[in-house]
């Protein structure tokens, strides 16, 4: 009866034993697809702040000439200004 005793307390441990080996095999899958997704998010926002980037700098590149046309607009009302007083 002690043989069938160790037996039944070894196949018990065993299957524990499996049950948290596959526990633990799901719980790092599962990490692996958060990581993954994080990861996926993560350069999704990359992506969009760097678009957000270059579209700044274009108009950074951009306000220099703007600038120097409002200056040339300004200088050409002040002449007609100047005409019309005349």
């Amino acid at each position: 009866m002690g043989l069938h005793i160790a037996q039944g307390t070894l196949a018990v441990s065993h299957a524990l034993g499996g049950g948290v080996n596959h526990y633990a095999q799901n719980a790092q899958q599962s990490k692996h697809r958060i990581h993954h997704c994080q990861q996926l998010v993560t350069e999704t926002k990359l992506d969009e702040l760097t678009r957000e980037v270059r579209e700044h700098n274009g108009f950074a590149k951009r306000m220099p000439v703007v600038e120097e046309q409002i200056k040339v607009i300004n200088h050409r009302l002040l002449n007609l200004e100047r005409k019309e007083c005349k």
